[in-house]
């Protein structure tokens, strides 16, 4: 039984992990569109982890940096 229970949660796993990869690739309209809103969700969430160091424009500050150094 618990043998069972693990090949279910890989075939889960997998199909989740196809799912959200591939899944507007070849899934009829409902079900891609979803796909491809979920990857999207992850996508977002997954940047939101990444420290983000609120730069200005480089470009502006590199001016800046310029104007003082004359």
């Amino acid at each position: 039984m618990l043998g069972l229970l693990k090949k279910l949660v890989m075939i889960g796993i997998v199909g989740g992990i196809i799912f959200v990869g591939v899944g507007d690739s070849f899934l009829p309209k409902p079900l891609s569109t979803y796909s491809r809103n979920t990857r999207e969700i992850i996508n977002e969430k997954m940047i939101g982890l990444v420290h983000n160091p609120k730069l200005k424009s480089p470009s502006a500050e590199r001016e800046k940096q310029i104007e003082n150094f004359k």
